[in-house]
């Protein structure tokens, strides 16, 4: 899955328009312009298409988890240069306030089995015997389970 295709499914499922997703990168301290969303937004082969970085799709999940969640404490977060899904997943995670059994249920409702220990393994540290990379089919049912929790 490339980055752009995580944020076009995040704005479908979240519901948001332009401006909507323009307030979630100004919750991380980014100022981006409607048209710059627009051509994020944009298929691949759209000669206005904009390729979304991994800095620039983490800035938009950290403002993501600030318009959800509130304004934390203290100084921002600083989006990473190199994202991988297993930090997708941690940002959705807590984004959407979800449990490991939410999850679960998520992927249910995507008609993916996954059990908690499998599950768990994605949130460890890469250093960490039992750490396991989240691949792109497990983030894709991750985002339908999503889509058909809040879009039904």
């Amino acid at each position: 899955m490339t980055n752009n295709d995580v944020l076009r499914r995040l704005r479908y499922i979240l519901d948001f328009n332009d401006q909507e997703m323009v307030t979630a990168f100004a919750h991380a301290d980014y100022q981006a312009s409607r048209t710059e969303v627009i051509g994020l937004l944009k298929e691949d082969s759209d000669s206005e298409f904009i390729a979304c970085n991994d800095r620039l799709l983490a800035t938009f999940l950290n403002g993501l988890i600030t318009l959800k969640r509130g304004e934390k404490e203290g100084t921002k977060p600083e989006p990473e240069n190199r994202l991988n899904n297993n930090l997708i997943l941690v940002k959705l995670k807590i984004a959407f306030s979800l449990t490991s059994d939410d999850i679960i249920e998520l992927m249910t409702l995507a008609e993916f089995r996954i059990s908690k220990h499998e599950l768990s393994a994605f949130f460890r540290k890469p250093d960490h015997k039992h750490f396991r990379p989240c691949k792109d089919q497990i983030l894709r049912q991750f985002l339908k389970g999503l889509q058909r929790k809040y879009r039904g």
